[in-house]
């Protein structure tokens, strides 16, 4: 599940925030090769197909209850070939997942926990074995909040089948992720095992993404790393404030535990243009200040979170896919280590982080309703005591701290002998600092 050559956490888009269960194959290639174009080459490389791809009547702002599921004699989702042509003929993602990789990107899908009601009710044979949908469905153990499946009774051997049977599809067509919803809140342990086992069974080195993450606890740490590469630690995200600020405390909690053998996910990013056909709200250019995505932002990549845009690429504004763009800013996300929250009082958060080498990070948040200077000893920062050069890498400006002598309200909080640092940071916004050292003349 997890390739072992990607030291970072993944990078990509999804359809989600955009286009909700709706979302056509050309949309999909659109927002790839302008990925391909722009975005590749500081590390964006994967294009997840979100739910719902089985569905003929899909629409925004919700599911459809009895839904007739594009599916195979074996009760297994195939994409509906209307929203996506290359998919008729039992082709599935194979011939998008072509396209997907000659762009130099990796195709995801999005996939439930459990089996389709439609195939109970079809009664779909499981392949490769003698049982039916109806002999492994477990009925009593439902999703709460989408109604095309019902959970798998995995006493029974065919339960396991089943799940390998989808993956072998799926690796078939060259999916290289897979979104597996549905799986962590209630915690669903005995899923997650057999679609782990499912993905080692493919053949194929599929990444696996957990979800939706409401309260989950970090007693699961180690079951999550064994069998998965990212797992959602909030519900979903959207574009409010309130949204963000709740995760900063929840990333304080994982932060710390983010590696290469599994990376807790604070949910995609809703920035750009999203609610086109989505599951909440309407058309729209995100609701977040600029100082707001800059703050998201800056949390994301200081907790090495998983990054998935979840704007249209090509009708987002500018300013805001250039925020995808700032190399500086990607290698805290890309190289950064001991991640930790630092400080939290009175409305202002501090992050560190340790660089390659003798490089340190440090992020400095105004969570306020209002902007505010902040002077902040560069001690707090966890920076080292030599000289060094400061740079705030989202402007790529100098930043210059100054020597304290006398204790006073000037600097308050910074001892005398020590050096402070002043932020002017607009309301909810941040600065995301590099310190490097400066060799002695």
């Amino acid at each position: 599940m997890r390739d072992a050559t990607r030291h970072r956490p993944p990078m990509g888009w999804n359809s989600w925030d955009c286009y909700g269960t709706t979302v056509t194959e050309s949309e999909v290639l659109a927002n790839a090769e302008f990925m391909a174009e722009r975005l590749l080459e500081f590390g964006w490389d994967t294009v997840v197909i979100d739910i719902d791809w089985s569905d003929p009547a899909a629409r925004s702002h919700g599911y459809n209850a009895g839904a007739a599921l594009c599916m195979d004699d074996y009760g297994r989702l195939i994409p509906d070939p209307v929203r996506f042509p290359s998919s008729a003929g039992g082709r599935g993602f194979g011939p998008l997942a072509e396209r997907i990789h000659a762009l130099g990107l990796r195709l995801g899908i999005h996939t439930m926990r459990g089996i389709p009601r439609r195939a109970l009710a079809a009664g779909t044979p499981i392949l490769g074995t003698d049982a039916r949908a109806s002999d492994v469905a477990d009925t009593g153990n439902v999703c709460e909040w989408n109604p095309d499946m019902v959970g798998l009774d995995h006493s029974h051997p065919a339960a396991q089948a089943y799940y390998d049977s989808t993956l072998a599809l799926y690796a078939q067509w060259g999916v290289d992720f897979i979104k597996a919803d549905d799986m962590l809140w209630p915690y669903q342990a005995a899923d997650i095992e057999a679609y782990a086992r499912a993905i080692r069974r493919s053949g194929r080195d599929i990444e696996l993404s957990l979800s939706p993450g409401r309260d989950l606890s970090l007693a699961h740490l180690d079951h999550l790393r064994e069998h998965a590469t990212m797992w959602r630690v909030c519900d979903d995200l959207w574009d409010r404030w309130e949204d963000v600020e709740a995760n900063f405390a929840r990333f304080a909690r994982w932060a710390p535990a983010a590696s290469e053998q599994g990376w807790p996910d604070g949910d995609m990013l809703p920035l750009g243009r999203i609610g086109i056909r989505a599951e909440r709200g309407e058309p729209r250019h995100d609701r977040l200040t600029a100082a707001e995505r800059v703050s998201l932002l800056t949390l994301w990549f200081i907790a090495r979170s998983p990054l998935m845009i979840g704007g249209d690429l090509p009708s987002s504004d500018p300013d805001t896919v250039e925020l995808f763009r700032n190399a500086g800013a990607l290698a805290v996300h890309r190289d950064s280590h001991h991640n930790r929250e630092l400080f939290r009082e009175g409305g202002t958060v501090i992050w560190g982080a340790n660089g390659p080498g003798e490089v340190r990070y440090a992020a400095v948040f105004n969570l306020a309703g209002a902007g505010r200077e902040l002077v902040v000893d560069v001690r707090s920062l966890a920076f080292p005591a030599g000289s060094g050069a400061l740079t705030e890498l989202w402007s790529k400006h100098p930043l210059v701290t100054e020597s304290v002598s006398t204790q006073s309200d000037a600097a308050r909080g910074v001892a005398p002998g020590s050096r402070a640092l002043r932020l002017d940071l607009p309301a909810h916004g941040a600065a995301l600092i590099r310190w490097e050292p400066v060799a002695e003349q």
